[in-house]
């Protein structure tokens, strides 16, 4: 049984419902006993919904969709999250572990490439063993961890063996930009330190087979209005740090939502002028690896 083989990473985790630090808020509390930290979430799995999703980058989406979990609650709150419902106010339904399992399977019977667990960091005590479950009534596609990139490096390494694909946001360079849009002052230390342990968990580059992808990394970032310093500053360290095997996406589908009505600056679309900025600081940093996104439906080769 896969449980014997993962006790390590099923005991971790189990250990986190009693004194939880998934994330880098480290709260601490014992969600067993009725406590909640920074997220909201319990000691119950949320879910917001499943299917198959055809929105994700070719190698994973492919011809059939990813299949793709969204869960509630999440360890920061951007002012302008288009799945502020979800992440936010919280919207879902309650799910057993049995549940979810069952969820992975169907998603597969349906043709999924892959199982995409979108921000489940603050539930992976469910969702690994849900997994393992999954795996052992015959699952057998890819696990892809889509996160926002504020991760523990800790939680990333007791991931090992049960996640193959990173989907892994890049969203600040600066600590006073994560501070005032996500309340996350201490973001590009933690995105840093944690893809570096991706990194090391799954290797730098993108395995695919017959164009799905089966194991790797691609990291997103999402170019905000107003933020090209931002962009610069992340294009440049991707380029001039990372190895060059590393896959990116550079999403240009932002839009004003949740609260961005609150800063001006980002209160907009992208505007032709820093789309063509973006695109010309790939070229510039000599990126050729990936995508661009225009919107959920157009993704595009780096050229």
């Amino acid at each position: 049984m896969l449980e014997g083989l993962y006790q390590e990473q099923m005991d971790y985790f189990a250990g986190q419902l009693r004194a939880c630090r998934l994330c880098p808020r480290e709260c601490g509390v014992n969600r067993l006993a009725g406590e909640v930290g920074y997220c909201g979430a319990g000691s119950s799995l949320r879910i917001a919904s499943y299917c198959l999703h055809y929105g994700e980058e070719p190698p994973i989406s492919g011809r059939h969709g990813s299949g793709t979990v969204f869960f509630a609650h999440c360890s920061m709150r951007c002012a302008y999250c288009q799945n502020y419902p979800i992440s936010q106010l919280h919207h879902g339904n309650e799910v057993s572990i049995h549940d979810l399992a069952r969820m992975m399977l169907d998603l597969e019977h349906r043709g999924a490439h892959n199982i995409n667990l979108v921000t489940a960091t603050h539930f992976l005590p469910m969702v690994v063993e849900a997994v393992l479950e999954a795996r052992n009534e015959g699952l057998s596609i890819p696990i892809v961890y889509n996160t926002s990139g504020y991760e523990r490096p800790e939680t990333v390494r007791y991931l090992r063996g049960i996640i193959q694909i990173y989907l892994y946001d890049m969203r600040y360079w600066s600590n006073s930009t994560a501070l005032k849009y996500s309340d996350a002052p201490d973001y590009p230390a933690f995105n840093h330190k944690a893809l570096s342990e991706v990194i090391g968990t799954v290797g730098p580059g993108l395995s695919t087979r017959r164009g799905i992808a089966t194991s790797g990394l691609i990291i997103r970032h999402l170019v905000l209005p107003s933020l090209l310093v931002e962009t610069e500053a992340i294009l440049r360290y991707i380029a001039e740090e990372l190895p060059p095997q590393v896959h990116l996406s550079l999403m240009f589908q932002y839009f004003p939502a949740n609260r961005a009505t609150e800063f001006p600056e980002i209160n907009r679309r992208l505007s032709q002028s820093e789309r063509s900025c973006a695109l010309s600081l790939l070229s510039q940093f000599g990126i050729r690896n990936g995508w661009v996104q225009e919107d959920e439906l157009s993704s595009v080769p780096i050229t």
